[in-house]
């Protein structure tokens, strides 16, 4: 199987807005032909690293290669990338094909070619006939596609999408999600996604970057992101979680024991000490429920509420100290009644148990060495 090679690669880029440190040593490698989203909710960082890519914004340190070329130094339209903006940026005083047309015309092609390469770009995009119509005569999904027909028909190495997608509605919304992603593959070009919706990452990406606070998260396929997050917050943003901030209290067999507050609970996999602060993430459809006590478990609550979601019912078990449990179940199949005691557990197999903040902190501070400081404060002292 050959090796794909990367097109985009930002080598421990930071980004200061004044004192405000917004992007702290980011490294991605994009690869190429690929499809991949910066997911995370508003303010972590994402669009500043998309214009960071395009050239809207430089980077306070580190590189931005594209195409195994610097570009800190390259005005953003020598950069062989093309962005697309949620307000699509048409110009309203031009025609349908003289705003897909306006960059050929800018490069001096002729206008044999630039008719060709408009039409053919049109009838991509499924907007053959309206050449003639201004944005003011289009819909918000026909604004929308002239803007990507606009930035596609130069075919650029890579296609910088900012939540375009946003001003549409959600039948729309998801209609264009499909097609996007058609037109990617067929077009072969990379795209880079900015968006906040989980749904809309995971339904088009190859791979998927998830930022918080302007730290890269995870980076990996939809379905590992939501198999295996690599944290506390990736867990909790993608898709629904049950978390338990726990206490690892044994081991046997690589099946850990922990207790957390609301109870005993069981996990498999990873390399954790005894003692050690962790979360344990537990999917709602990989979460069960039983009448009677379970071996290893000791999650004990009352059904609140099962709502019916068409193919799903989604029950809400509150344990005794508040804590809320979901659990999924297919229609047809058994499921709790509301208002009896149940207990929860699940296949050990199917919790993931990552390192905590918390964690990374305690050992931080056992591993400073008190005793020095102490000596060298007393002979300050003395």
């Amino acid at each position: 199987m050959p090796t794909v090679k990367n097109i985009v690669e930002v080598r421990h880029v930071n980004k200061y807005f004044g004192k405000n440190h917004v992007i702290k040593d980011l490294n991605m490698e994009i690869k190429e032909g690929e499809f991949l989203s910066i997911l995370g909710p508003s303010g972590c960082g994402k669009t500043t690293t998309l214009r960071m890519i395009a050239g809207f914004e430089q980077q306070s340190d580190g590189e931005i290669t594209v195409e195994g070329e610097r570009v800190e130094e390259k005005e953003p339209f020598d950069r062989n990338v093309n962005t697309v903006f949620q307000s699509y940026a048409l110009f309203p005083h031009m025609d349908v094909y003289n705003n897909v047309a306006f960059g050929l015309k800018m490069k001096k092609l002729p206008k044999s070619e630039i008719k060709k390469k408009v039409s053919d770009i049109l009838t991509l995009v499924q907007l053959e006939g309206f050449e003639k119509r201004y944005p003011s005569q289009l819909s918000g999904g026909q604004k929308q596609r002239v803007a990507i027909a606009r930035a596609i028909v130069n075919r650029p190495r890579v296609l910088l999408l900012d939540e375009p997608l946003g001003a549409l509605d959600l039948k729309l919304r998801k209609q264009m999600q499909l097609e996007l992603k058609r037109l990617q593959k067929k077009l072969g070009i990379t795209f880079i996604y900015v968006t906040h919706d989980q749904e809309e990452a995971m339904t088009m990406s190859d791979r998927i970057a998830v930022m918080n606070a302007g730290v890269l998260e995870q980076l990996g396929r939809p379905d590992e992101i939501y198999a295996e997050p690599e944290s506390k917050f990736v867990a909790d943003f993608i898709g629904e979680s049950n978390l338990f901030d726990a206490v690892v209290s044994g081991v046997n067999g690589g099946i850990y024991t922990m207790e957390a507050e609301t109870g005993a609970l069981l996990g498999a996999g990873g390399d954790f000490c005894i003692r050690e602060l962790v979360c344990a993430c537990v999917r709602p459809e990989k979460t069960k429920f039983s009448p009677s006590p379970v071996e290893g478990f000791g999650l004990c609550g009352v059904v609140r509420e099962n709502i019916n979601i068409g193919t799903l019912i989604k029950s809400i078990i509150v344990l005794q100290n508040g804590h809320e449990i979901k659990i999924s179940t297919l229609s047809g199949e058994k499921y709790p009644e509301k208002g009896k005691n149940v207990f929860v557990y699940w296949d050990p197999n199917d919790a993931v148990i990552m390192k905590t903040v918390s964690q990374e902190i305690h050992s931080m501070i056992e591993n400073v060495d008190l005793g020095s400081f102490v000596k060298k404060a007393g002979s300050r002292a003395g």
